[in-house]
């Protein structure tokens, strides 16, 4: 990857770029960095690179040294990426740095004084970035933390792969704490998993940590988390075809499809749900959901599109609710947290961030119950251990999203990567 930044201050940069991961990614060309002197690029003795902003206020870093600047960082290979670094700009997250390191080639313009001509801004800047909302001399430390955080995204850059994604915020998550030698230090001991040598417990005290250390310092970033890798147990999808409710609000038993059982398994397969329920009281229709599995994990169909039987595999039929769940306990070793999903609005129901929250929190099984036809009837409602709000979109008005859609926004909501 090459990255150009232009500046004023070319010096402030030197040290930086030779120095720690950074500079043993550039000794070691993983990564390119070329820094431009912006007097380089100015008309006449004095080399100004900046002029009084019209109107009245401060000096601004004028459009055409800037623009020529930019003409030269791309004769060599294509117009690149351009950062401008500027308060006003976007919040740098790891959502962005991560968007960032696809770049071929990013350009990193270093504000000063009052900023940039707008004219160069709108014409030539793809993003403006900011580290922060507060006001520095320069662009120069912005442009760095941006080179910084970019360059551990770079293959070879950092020596261990794992490393990189064990940083805070690279899986959502805040990092575990961390202890070295002497094992007790002051009195304190360091943790006795971590002492063990026991390689799963190590994991899995760092993980657990990481989710309390998140949920007291930044529950905030739980919104954009993926938090299966941090939950001891499994996520369930349950799909309920009894007892639910037809169009005028009677208790009925509908029937199962082939798009529901393709739709939701390859939904629960990619979003690593362990298994996907389906609950039917017709022997007939649990005998018709085992036929079709098979012939997609032991027929034709497991030759013809291996894929698909791997998703179909996380079926497992029931004839009714609690058995599932009996089940999900005893092969978890812990009761299920319950959650009903509806299109309607409940009385009591929650966000889906506070039910985030409190999955990561009681590390329990977590089954999320669908309805198909009018949806779930209260009676199942009324048993789930929390329910979530409907989802709603755009306006609002129209809630009639399919079983299928509404799996998928959910699952993604607490699954998805970020």
């Amino acid at each position: 990857m090459k990255i150009t930044v232009v500046t004023a201050f070319p010096d402030f940069l030197k040290s930086f770029l030779s120095t720690s991961i950074v500079g043993r990614g550039v000794a070691a060309e993983r990564l390119v960095v070329d820094v431009l002197d912006l007097r380089d690029f100015s008309d006449g003795a004095y080399r100004q690179v900046d002029d009084y902003a019209f109107g009245g206020g401060g000096m601004v870093l004028m459009a055409e040294p800037l623009a020529k600047a930019l003409e030269k960082a791309a004769a060599d290979g294509g117009r690149p990426f351009v950062l401008g670094t500027s308060p006003q700009g976007a919040v740098l997250t790891q959502e962005m740095v991560e968007s960032l390191a696809a770049q071929e080639h990013l350009f990193i313009v270093c504000g000063h004084y009052e900023g940039l001509d707008e004219r160069f801004t709108r014409r030539f800047v793809d993003m403006e970035v900011s580290i922060g909302d507060y006001v520095l001399t320069g662009g120069e430390l912005p442009a760095m933390v941006l080179i910084d955080a970019v360059a551990r995204r770079i293959p070879g850059v950092v020596g261990k792969e794992s490393a990189v994604e064990e940083d805070s915020f690279f899986r959502g998550f805040l990092d575990t704490p961390h202890f070295t030698r002497p094992s007790v230090w002051r009195g304190e001991p360091a943790p006795e998993a971590l002492l063990s040598g026991d390689h799963e417990a190590v994991r899995s005290w760092r993980r657990r940590q990481a989710v309390l250390r998140t949920l007291r310092r930044r529950p905030d970033v739980l919104s954009r988390a993926n938090v299966q890798p941090y939950l001891p147990c499994g996520a369930y999808v349950a799909l309920l075809h009894h007892p639910v409710l037809d169009r005028l609000g009677n208790v009925t038993t509908t029937a199962v499809t082939g798009l529901d059982l393709h739709d939701i398994s390859r939904t629960c397969a990619t979003f690593g749900v362990r298994r996907f329920c389906v609950v039917t009281p017709l022997e007939g229709q649990r005998e018709m959901v085992r036929t079709i599995v098979a012939h997609w994990t032991e027929g034709y169909g497991a030759t013809f599109n291996p894929k698909r039987g791997e998703a179909l595999r996380r079926i497992k039929v029931f004839p009714e609710c609690r058995g599932m769940l009996r089940w999900i306990e005893k092969k978890e070793r812990s009761a299920p947290l319950v959650v009903g999903t509806s299109a309607r609005s409940r009385k009591g129901a929650v966000h889906w961030l506070e039910l985030k929250r409190r999955i990561v929190e009681e590390a329990r099984p977590v089954v999320f119950l669908f309805g198909t036809g009018w949806g779930l009837d209260e009676s199942v409602l009324a048993s789930c251990d929390a329910q979530l709000q409907p989802i709603r979109g755009g306006e609002g008005a129209y809630n009639h999203l399919s079983v299928r859609s509404a799996v998928s926004v959910l699952l993604d909501r607490f699954f998805g990567w970020r």
